[in-house]
């Protein structure tokens, strides 16, 4: 084949039309993959979240519903102003944008409030560290009432006016009342228990201590010995 012959198949225009065809293709594939996802994902578009907070759930997921949106329920909580079932708070937040069929999580108003455990602090802590972990469990106190015994040592646990012991479960919504003490003992616990000095009369601290008389107990009483003269 001669150099001639071999250059012109180059310019000849059926392979150029194959090239121009080949490459066609390619971008459209490249296109229909680009287009086709943003279609399939619904790229750039958008569906604003609504402001849930403060909505029964039932309004809650109808309002969801219309919007192609889903409500699920992640956690509860407790608020004494707001009714039961009551949305406290949401995931996404108001006015993110999401997609179709977004699942947004909820937090929802228990009918009572949660109770938790009484912890081991009586006669076990100090009024610091009761009235920490105490609050930590979200339990409210009123100002503590002193009793006799170690200062600042938790001697009891008041709710409702009753006392309450370790492991009892009780509402955060009733305030407890510690019992502590103040520094001070009873009588009894001041009373000297130490033997007292025993003082003899003056005249035995200077001459002793008395003779005395050795009883005979074989002889009967009131029987007077040998040789003595009974009148």
């Amino acid at each position: 084949m001669k150099t001639r012959q071999f250059f012109g198949k180059f310019l000849s225009l059926y392979l150029w039309g194959n090239l121009l065809a080949m490459a066609l293709v390619v971008v459209g594939l490249c296109f229909g993959v680009k287009y086709g996802l943003e279609l399939y994902t619904h790229h750039g578009e958008g569906i604003k979240v609504p402001k849930l907070v403060n909505m029964t759930c039932d309004n809650a997921r109808l309002l969801l519903a219309q919007n192609g949106l889903e409500l699920v329920v992640t956690d509860s909580g407790y608020n004494k102003r707001l009714p039961a079932d009551c949305i406290l708070a949401q995931s996404p937040g108001e006015g993110m944008e999401v997609k179709a069929g977004h699942v947004i999580y909820v937090t929802v108003n228990s009918p009572s409030s949660p109770s938790f455990a009484i912890p081991d602090l009586i006669d076990n802590s100090s009024y610091r560290e009761a009235e920490a972990k105490l609050r930590a469990l979200g339990f409210k106190l009123l100002p503590p009432k002193r009793i006799l015994g170690e200062r600042d040592w938790v001697y009891g646990i008041i709710s409702r006016g009753r006392h309450v012991s370790t492991g009892e479960h009780v509402s955060i919504g009733d305030p407890l009342t510690l019992l502590i003490g103040n520094g001070q003992y009873g009588d009894d616990e001041d009373i000297d228990y130490t033997e007292p000095d025993i003082v003899y009369p003056e005249e035995q601290l200077e001459g002793g201590f008395d003779d005395f008389e050795e009883m005979d107990e074989s002889r009967p009483t009131g029987q007077p010995e040998s040789g003595e003269t009974v009148e």
